[in-house]
């Protein structure tokens, strides 16, 4: 099969020949369709300082996907053959006390889709049975393909009951974007979404934000006089990972607000921990999906809101044929593209 390949640790990837992948009884061998490129796959790409004490190589690298069933193992149940599917990326040991208890988000042994063992930037995909969501309804190979990031945006976003509730989104990457369309779609009162990126802000707005601040130019606070906020925020969804998008949203929380973090730091940084607790506000932090309740969310939702679908794919700016791929990473290093797509039925 044709795969993009990692052969040993450095910068780049090769478009090469590689083995199909065989599926163990408890597996199930997919077609790859879609896949999205993600920062993480950026970063391996780069061979930065992350990837070179994160990944192990040789590696076939790529965790968001799309594809069709072609092979099912014997221990598996409910997944056959054709069937439309997306995966689960973060792969768990089943035995630690958080996954015996339900909680296999939060397993300490978690191995990662092309991080820890060869991803779906290939034309087949093995995957444990349990990993694999079928799509039971009509969906978009495209939208099947960012379910994973999807599934970051529904999990942070529903973290805490956003019902008629005041929400600020810090970061409006595709993400953040995502967390936005979800906010809006679960019945927040005002959404107010924070960039520094012109374009970002006005897909925000189409995404149902009320208020879009550039935080280069214009003060939180002002917007929420401006839209008659007698109080602060009462949901907070910190998706950038910057110090000073954390601590504007500490600023600008209301006393018991509660804040759920998705971005990452690069570094650590200071916070007014004083305020937070004379604010008592809650930090949460949030990693991937709820398995596989965040799943079900998402699915539900695409299916019952046709104007959440049409939000969601809207995020996707490009899609490129696989053997293309360098021209679909040059875009999504660019920083001006949405997300991106490779389409592995061109190959």
């Amino acid at each position: 099969m044709k795969a993009l390949f990692v052969p040993a640790p450095g910068a780049g990837f090769e478009w090469t020949d590689r083995p199909t992948p065989a599926p163990g009884p408890a597996d199930v061998l997919i077609r790859v369709l879609r896949t999205g490129i993600c920062g993480t796959d950026l970063h391996i790409e780069r061979w930065d300082e992350w990837a070179a004490s994160s990944i192990s190589t040789p590696l076939v690298p790529g965790h968001e996907f799309s594809g069709e069933v072609v092979e099912v193992g014997p221990l598996v149940h409910d997944i056959a053959v054709g069937d439309v599917v997306s995966g689960e990326g973060h792969i768990v040991c089943g035995m630690c006390r958080n996954c015996r208890a339900g909680r296999r988000q939060m397993c300490i042994r978690t191995l990662g889709l092309g991080l820890h063992r060869d991803g779906a930037f290939a034309e087949y995909v093995v995957l444990p049975g349990q990993n694999v969501w079928v799509h039971h309804t009509p969906i978009d190979l495209d939208v099947a393909a960012i379910f994973d990031p999807f599934g970051n945006a529904v999990h942070t976003a529903l973290a805490f009951d956003t019902v008629g509730e005041d929400v600020l989104v810090t970061g409006c990457g595709p993400i953040g974007l995502m967390a936005v369309a979800v906010a809006r779609h679960a019945g927040a009162r005002f959404i107010v979404a924070t960039d520094v990126s012109p374009a970002r802000l006005e897909l925000a707005a189409r995404m149902g934000a009320d208020a879009v601040v550039d935080v280069s130019r214009e003060a939180i606070g002002d917007v929420q006089r401006r839209l008659g906020m007698r109080e602060g925020f009462d949901i907070g969804m910190e998706m950038s990972g910057a110090a000073s998008a954390l601590s504007s949203m500490i600023d600008n929380m209301t006393h018991g607000g509660r804040i759920a973090m998705l971005g990452l730091p690069h570094a650590p940084f200071a916070i007014d921990w004083g305020k937070v607790v004379t604010h008592m506000l809650t930090l949460k932090g949030i990693y991937g999906r709820e398995m596989f309740e965040t799943w079900n969310s998402m699915s539900a939702m695409l299916q019952t809101s046709p104007v959440l679908g049409e939000r969601i794919a809207s995020v996707i700016s490009h899609r490129v044929p696989a053997h293309e791929w360098r021209t679909g990473f040059e875009l999504a290093h660019s920083g001006g593209a949405g997300k991106v797509i490779l389409d592995w039925t061109e190959v």
